[in-house]
């Protein structure tokens, strides 16, 4: 059975203080923050953000023979999603690309199918959760995304860690739901479904323990997730579990994040695992599933570039919330007084795929001079039809100069535009996301990062844009900090 050769995270930017829900409406709100998809993300853009995490550009993703995108908040209906997700990270046209939606389940339904896969596969969660305002979904959610790469071992990527049990109980429970084009779920009351999953998650885990030949003490990360918060907390309270085995709980931060939860819950353990420890991964809805992998010595060497935990602390400030409704579509506001920006049409994006999707250039073989995007005849040296393709994504670059429009059509003005340098040539003009005005800043650096630029006429467009590189910034506070609360 394969293991976890990669991995990745992707936590957006942006936050929600949940007090503010309170002071806006009166009720509903609590402690700490909430993570908030930007209103040019969704799942689709999300999930190639922590596959871009998962996988740098090179040979690793030519090992990539199925991708399979979970999400309980598909982009599309009828359209599969996971195909966006191939074209922005270039996978070969014969690899392939399926969804699994409608259920937060289907998370840990990825990660199953993956780890059981007999070939090279791709498992990509994501989900942006919302609710009613001022309900418990719209103050518990979160926004996420998290990618694991299951295959044997291989030399230049060797096994990080390899399941070794696993256990599901399937049950028809009347907990939660929501119809097609609802834009919130219904609950019924907690405690009708509390006891029946801790009595299924006992029994799961048992038997994941039992297959596996080992006991509950041996368990040295312990991560229960599920949107039924009571349930998690009494799984959490019952299993015979070391006090300090238990996960981090993140939820005082970035909230949960429904179907990605797991994926970001596996993510964080790996990112503090040592090599032969034990993670065990519960995850209740409809049933309960419960997942073991015991770590590598190769983990330390090989862990994601961009720890949750880092990117739970270094959020920006808090969003207001009239800003997040708008941002969420349950509050119009006026848009400029200009056309409606027109979709994008089908035979030139096929066409320009390779640009549009993965964004590639091509490089002059002659010159070595970059074209964004690719051009067949060197605008430098003249030569024709001598291009190599020229894969951008990964480069960073500073800006130019920039302008701030404020009547151009955006969901969120005023529009900032940026002309990017890029490290080693080339030269290209597009939006900056994830910033403020003041962080259009002439020579500031920045990178690319996979956005939906508008939705017309019920198409997603989605391209690419630039966002400021905050490495080297401090975490920003937050009144919710990253406690141990969960393990109690």
């Amino acid at each position: 059975m394969a293991g976890i050769i990669a991995y990745g995270a992707y936590v957006p930017y942006h936050r929600l203080r949940r007090a503010d829900i309170a002071e806006t409406l009166g009720s509903g709100g609590g402690k700490g923050t909430r993570s908030v998809a930007s209103y040019d993300e969704d799942t689709t853009s999300m999930a190639v953000e922590a596959a871009r995490a998962t996988l740098p550009p090179g040979r690793a993703r030519e090992r990539v023979d199925q991708l399979f995108l979970a999400t309980a908040t598909p982009p599309y209906l009828d359209k599969t999603n996971a195909a966006a997700v191939h074209a922005a990270l270039g996978l070969d046209e014969q690899v392939l690309a399926a969804d699994m939606t409608g259920a937060v389940r289907s998370g840990v339904a990825a990660l199953l199918a993956g780890v059981s896969a007999a070939v090279p596969t791709l498992s990509v969660l994501a989900d942006l959760r919302t609710g009613a305002p001022g309900g418990a979904d719209e103050s518990a959610g979160g926004d996420g995304a998290a990618a694991f790469l299951f295959a044997g071992h291989r030399e230049d990527m060797p096994v990080l860690a390899q399941l070794i049990g696993h256990s599901s109980v399937s049950d028809e429970i009347l907990e939660r739901w929501r119809l097609p084009g609802a834009s919130s779920s219904r609950v019924w009351e907690e405690r009708f479904s509390e006891g029946i999953y801790v009595s299924q998650a006992a029994k799961a885990l048992n038997s994941a323990l039992d297959g596996a030949g080992i006991a509950a003490s041996a368990i040295d990360h312990f991560a229960v997730v599920g949107l039924h918060a009571r349930a998690c907390a009494a799984v959490r309270r019952s299993a015979d579990v070391r006090p300090e085995a238990h996960a981090p709980d993140y939820t005082g931060v970035i909230g949960n994040a429904g179907t990605a939860q797991p994926g970001l819950q596996l993510a964080d353990a790996l990112d503090r695992a040592q090599p032969g420890e034990t993670i065990a991964l519960v995850v209740l809805g409809d049933g309960v599933s419960v997942l073991l992998f015991r770590t590598t010595d190769a983990l330390p060497a090989h862990r994601a570039a961009k720890p949750v935990a880092g990117q739970a602390a270094a959020g920006a400030p808090p969003m207001k919330y009239a800003t997040f409704l708008s941002w969420r579509g349950m509050l119009d506001r006026e848009p400029p007084r200009r056309p409606d920006p027109e979709p994008p049409y089908a035979p030139p994006a096929h066409r320009r795929a390779a640009w549009k999707y993965a964004f590639i250039g091509s490089r002059c073989e002659k010159c070595a001079t970059r074209h964004l995007p690719a051009e067949r005849v060197c605008r430098s040296c003249g030569e024709v039809d001598a291009m190599a393709a020229e894969p951008m994504e990964h480069v960073r670059g500073k800006v130019a100069t920039f302008t701030v429009d404020r009547l151009a059509f955006t969901p969120s003005p005023p529009m900032t535009a940026v002309v990017v340098d890029f490290d080693g040539g080339g030269r290209f003009r597009c939006e900056l996301t994830d910033a403020t005005e003041a962080e259009a800043v002439i020579g500031g650096r920045v990178e690319m990062t996979f956005r939906r630029t508008v939705t017309a006429n019920g198409i997603h467009n989605y391209f690419w844009k630039a966002r400021p590189v905050r490495e080297a910034e401090a975490p920003a506070a937050a009144d919710g900090d990253v406690s141990d609360e969960g393990a109690r």
